[in-house]
């Protein structure tokens, strides 16, 4: 059995991690700042910040929540602009990757999946994307202190790895995570789509969002790699030709739109990982 390191389970995401890795048999031990809510791992307290009690989770375990970690899931993190002054969002959120970073370097730990954002893609997009369906291949344009840290967690990432080429780390640029009981409002944005034009009309999930996570840390390459992650579908009723042509007439169209596919492209994550989404907000509003 594969035991895993989880930072940031207490999360939103953070949940649906932990309880979809239990369930596939994982043997799973969450630290974070917060207490986790509901019993589905065994859990510890840690100020992510502080280098010292990161790597004595990382490296030796808690008492009876020892090691050694075949893999460390790291989703820790002020989880999005605003919620916090500029410098404490970046200096709390890079100083705590960096800490899990140079904790599993130190314990030898080869196998690294981090939390990574939509929002390098250039969020919220008040400058249009240079395409669409946006993917991987352009270079990441944060416009937030969040975003820039994230860029700079995945520069750190492929510099880890390009010390230890036996070192794989996979950022995965989750979109907006979302809960079944989160999709009663999703009918309504048809009425207003530049309210969701921000993330392209995405979402994430979340029990999708901890597939990737699983299939992240079963993943056989080397080195550093970023997936977006996504949903398949959008969360309009609208096509995407139609929402294109209202609010990014100008944006360049790349390979075949269909009509209520994602817009942040997951093909790359379905060719590495294996991802392939299995919920939607239509199935559950229909309910």
């Amino acid at each position: 059995m594969k035991k895993v390191l989880v930072t940031g389970g207490s999360g939103k995401l953070g949940r649906a991690v932990l309880r979809d890795l239990v369930t596939h048999g994982y043997d799973v031990l969450n630290i974070d700042q917060q207490a986790l809510s509901e019993p589905i791992c065994r859990s510890v307290r840690i100020d992510l910040t502080n280098f010292g009690e990161v790597a004595s989770a990382i490296l030796g375990g808690v008492d009876e929540r020892g090691g050694p970690f075949d893999a460390v899931v790291h989703l820790a993190a002020i989880p999005a602009p605003g919620l916090a002054a500029n410098a404490k969002t970046f200096a709390n959120n890079v100083t705590t990757t960096y800490n899990v970073f140079e904790a599993t370097r130190l314990a030898g730990i080869k196998n690294v999946v981090f939390a990574s954002s939509e929002t390098v893609l250039g969020l919220p997009f008040d400058t249009p994307p240079p395409y669409a369906p946006v993917d991987e291949d352009y270079f990441p344009r944060p416009e937030s202190a969040y975003s820039l840290g994230k860029l700079l967690d995945e520069t750190m990432a492929s510099q880890f790895c390009r010390w230890d080429p036996e070192l794989r780390m996979v950022a995965l640029r989750f979109s907006n995570v979302m809960y079944p009981e989160d999709y009663a409002a999703f009918p309504k944005f048809d009425s207003d789509p530049r309210s969701r034009k921000w993330n392209l009309w995405a979402y994430i999930d979340a029990r999708d969002g901890a597939q990737a996570v699983r299939r992240s840390i079963q993943a056989d390459f080397k080195g550093f790699e970023a997936f977006i992650i996504a949903n398949a579908d959008s969360v309009m009723t609208r096509s995407n030709i139609s929402l294109l042509a209202e609010v990014f007439p100008d944006v360049q169209h790349k390979g075949n739109i269909s009509t209520n596919s994602t817009l942040l492209s997951i093909e790359k994550a379905k060719r590495l990982l294996g991802y392939s989404p299995q919920y939607s907000w239509r199935n559950e509003v229909s309910k």
